[in-house]
């Protein structure tokens, strides 16, 4: 499939936010990828899940959600990568952004997120229940979302190591707080980075048929 490539630098409050946007030739959604503490858009597992997206029909949007000022700080003190309202401000704002710009078209518009990158998807999700129709959470931390968890409508698919034995537990917790449709699937034989052979694959493959249904579906 043929998919363009384009860098460009979104506007989120007062910042400027580095992005990544790949754009299929006709796509039917795009997902946002909120990627994990002490990552950056550059991610290897976030960039492998966007072009299995990419196959499917999905745009990918791969963003840095720390200025690099911002990103040299927290790599001292590691403030800011668990700062969840920040984060999930510039989510909400780079939603926003999406919706008015259209570089993608006039397509729904999803949200993927990793660790504590998936608490901050929710809560956008849960901030932005008119143009948010899909979320994903790879090993994610939905527990760190907080009270927002309760006023997410967008349909949810958490997706978690089978080995992953204390982030299962938190999964479980959050799948129960979820009010819509959510659902929680165990990725044997994983392990929290799921860095064991194939399990990426089924991450990738699993994501993209929950957004094909909720976003490319009928909806």
């Amino acid at each position: 499939m043929d998919v363009r490539s384009s860098a460009v630098a979104i506007p989120a409050g007062e910042a400027e936010l580095p992005a990544d946007l790949l754009v299929p030739a006709e796509p039917a959604g795009v997902v946002l990828f909120a990627h994990g503490s002490g990552s950056s858009r550059h991610s290897p597992r976030n960039t492998a899940v966007a072009h299995v997206l990419n196959r499917n029909a999905l745009g990918t949007v791969l963003v840095d959600l720390l200025t690099p000022a911002e990103d040299r700080m927290d790599a001292r003190t590691a403030e800011l990568r668990f700062d969840i309202r920040l984060l999930a401000g510039r989510l909400a704002a780079i939603v926003d952004w999406l919706a008015a710009e259209r570089p993608f078209g006039a397509v729904p518009i999803g949200l993927f997120g990793a660790s504590t990158g998936a608490a901050a998807a929710l809560v956008a999700a849960a901030a932005r229940p008119d143009l948010v129709g899909a979320v994903v959470s790879r090993g994610g931390r939905p527990d760190l979302a907080g009270p927002a968890l309760d006023q997410v409508r967008a349909p949810t698919l958490l997706l978690v190591g089978g080995l992953d034995e204390q982030v299962i537990v938190l999964n479980e917790q959050a799948r129960a707080a979820l009010p819509g449709t959510a659902e929680l699937t165990l990725v044997p034989g994983a392990t929290h980075l799921f860095e064991e052979p194939g399990t990426l694959e089924q991450v990738a493959h699993r994501a993209a048929g929950w957004f094909t249904t909720h976003l490319a579906g009928p909806r």
